[in-house]
């Protein structure tokens, strides 16, 4: 099983930028637990994060082109703005986990829509660092 972990903009500054909502664990920290914990189970796990959309898009493709079973992505504020991304994730034919590290809907009234969640089989928001966890435990026993 191959599953790809998408991050998005500003994810890269997880533990220094507004660590009140987003908490102190670096997003080295986050992948390198998600990466050890998927070899446990068999899964080949890759991680990604780009504050670039057209990079992101390109990531999106790959998974694709290279039948990636699944796909975990915190798009960040991409989430509330991209149409690109979405139409790339409408491609991909497998599961897509989308997760917010706080909850959008607590937030700002920009951040209550997300583009990406119309193609998301399930979104995990504002359980911090640990709905990532739940998004590959979820993967792993589907």
């Amino acid at each position: 099983m191959k599953i790809f972990l998408i991050n998005g903009p500003n994810l890269n500054y997880l533990g220094k930028r507004q660590t009140n909502i987003y908490g102190y664990n670096t997003l080295q920290d986050i992948e390198r637990f998600m990466i050890k914990k998927a070899k446990r189970f068999n899964v080949n796990l890759e991680c990604y994060q780009s504050n670039h959309e057209g990079y992101i898009i390109d990531i999106v493709h790959r998974a694709y082109y290279i039948n990636c079973n699944s796909i975990i992505i915190n798009a960040g504020a991409y989430s509330h703005t991209s149409i690109p991304i979405l139409d790339a994730l409408t491609l991909f034919n497998g599961l897509i986990i989308e997760v917010h590290i706080s909850n959008i809907y607590n937030r700002e009234v920009f951040r209550h829509t997300s583009f990406i969640s119309k193609r998301a089989n399930a979104i995990i928001s504002g359980l911090g660092v640990y709905g990532y966890i739940s998004a590959l435990n979820y993967l792993i026993k589907s």
